[in-house]
């Protein structure tokens, strides 16, 4: 088994449809949602992202703060997301006034850094002393794996490594905690799995692969962390139920996992994580997981246009063929995930399947969940909308008739804007002598291999 290699984020210059999406974002979207995480966006929900990390600089100086963290227990992912859209939008089309931007947006982050490498505006504002309590819910983790995605890409586009040094030294962190020193748990979210394979391809630093790896090795083996963890602490985010371990992918060991279960965003990260961790180190026990975790997708969970997760009840997977259309939740992310898991399975091995879901995936409720002018988002995405019910019933309160401006959990749209951003990577991939096209995306490729092409479409 040789795995594919994604081309770089440089080396795709996208036109005909794709670049038209790519334009939307570069000129609305990630304009816009800069000036939501400045709390600037007329209309839109409070986001105070940028004031979390000011806030955050404040409390590290022993500062008084006036306003405190306002926000999910994982609002800083939102600014991490927005920079790895910046990233790749920097990478297609150079801009100053954005690289300024981002670099400011940059400095407050490293600023919020404590010492010892732990960056989380939540705990470091309010809750300093409940750092990596509650893995069940509080989202460090998850918000690293975010930060850590944006600084690989910002190096990447830019060559600079303010962000990258950060995100070095937050994993370092990460790694003192959960391997030198031992401690028990795996994140509650996964997300981080699939982020230190990047950094470890980009550092070559193997302690992010080995961390990656024990997050990934440990989940699932012991059922009863999350309930002995809540135990110990009187605080909780949501009152979330501990023991069930299905809702994140932690029933039984992540090699012994034949469906897809719980959160559909968490379960697609984790697997993604896994595919990406079995074409590294050819572990075929891991792959053959994948591939049975993936068939229960696509041919028992999945609807017709790519979304998974079929329930608002925790946006989550049911059970196999329970599909209907007019409550589908079909979250935005969850698609976006599936096309992550599926770009990594191509890197195993080269599978028109995996392409075709993608595409699926891609065209039919990703860009879906953007508005044709990049101003409105759809965050759940069901099949069938009745005016007289979607949005009203308590049974459809999820299933909006219409696009949103903005969410207070504000996961899809960033997301939407860096896969658009980004898809070149999956669309392209090479292999020694060989170029493979995933995805018609019309544009011109060049491989490091020397091959360049161009791709035409109607």
């Amino acid at each position: 088994m040789k795995a594919q290699k994604q081309i770089s984020v440089n080396s795709y210059r996208a036109a005909g449809f794709i670049g038209k999406y790519q334009t939307i974002v570069a000129d609305t979207v990630i304009p816009y949602q800069y000036s939501v995480l400045w709390d600037r966006a007329e209309g839109a929900e409070k986001s105070h992202v940028a004031q979390n990390f000011i806030n955050a600089a404040k409390a590290l100086r022993g500062e008084d703060i006036v306003d405190g963290f306002y926000g999910m227990v994982f609002q800083d992912s939102d600014a991490y997301k927005w920079l790895e859209a910046a990233a790749y939008s920097l990478a297609n089309k150079p801009d100053a006034d954005l690289e300024s931007r981002a670099d400011e947006l940059i400095d407050l982050i490293a600023a919020a850094q404590d010492t010892d490498g732990y960056l989380n505006t939540a705990f470091t504002i309010k809750d300093r002393e409940k750092r990596w309590t509650n893995l069940l819910e509080g989202h460090e983790l998850y918000c690293s794996g975010h930060m850590i995605e944006a600084a690989c890409a910002y190096y990447e586009a830019t060559g600079k490594r303010k962000l990258l040094d950060v995100a070095q030294k937050n994993a370092e962190c990460i790694y003192a905690r959960f391997v030198t020193e031992g401690n028990e748990g795996v994140p509650g979210h996964p997300e981080i799995e699939l982020a230190l394979m990047k950094l470890y391809r980009l550092t070559g630093n193997r302690r992010f692969l080995e961390l990656s790896e024990r997050f990934i090795d440990e989940r699932g083996t012991d059922p009863g962390f999350y309930a002995r963890e809540a135990e110990k602490r009187d605080w909780t985010v949501w009152n979330s139920n501990p023991w069930d371990n299905d809702y994140r992918q932690s029933g039984k060991p992540v090699r012994e996992q034949s469906e897809a279960t719980g959160h559909a965003v968490r379960a697609v990260y984790l697997y993604t994580g896994m595919a990406d961790l079995a074409a590294e180190t050819d572990d075929r026990e891991l792959l053959e997981a994948c591939r049975r975790l993936w068939d229960n997708i696509v041919r028992k969970r999945m609807y017709i246009t790519g979304g998974i997760g079929s329930t608002v009840i925790g946006e989550a997977f049911t059970v196999d063929y329970d599909l209907p259309p007019d409550t589908a939740y079909s979250e935005t992310c969850a698609a976006i995930g599936l096309m992550f898991f599926a770009g990594r399975m191509l890197e195993n091995e080269i599978n028109g399947e995996y392409a075709d879901v993608m595409e699926l995936a891609f065209y039919n409720t990703v860009l879906a969940g953007m508005q044709l002018d990049g101003k409105r988002f759809f965050y759940v995405n069901p099949l069938e909308v009745d005016l007289g019910i979607s949005g009203k019933s308590a049974t459809h309160t999820h299933a909006l008739p219409s696009r949103p401006g903005w969410y207070a959990c504000a996961c899809c749209p960033p997301n939407v804007a860096r896969l658009i951003g980004s898809i070149g990577k999956y669309a392209y991939s090479e292999s020694g002598d060989t170029a493979y096209c995933h995805l018609y995306a019309a544009g011109t490729v060049g491989f490091s291999n020397g091959l360049s092409l161009e791709c035409v479409t109607g």
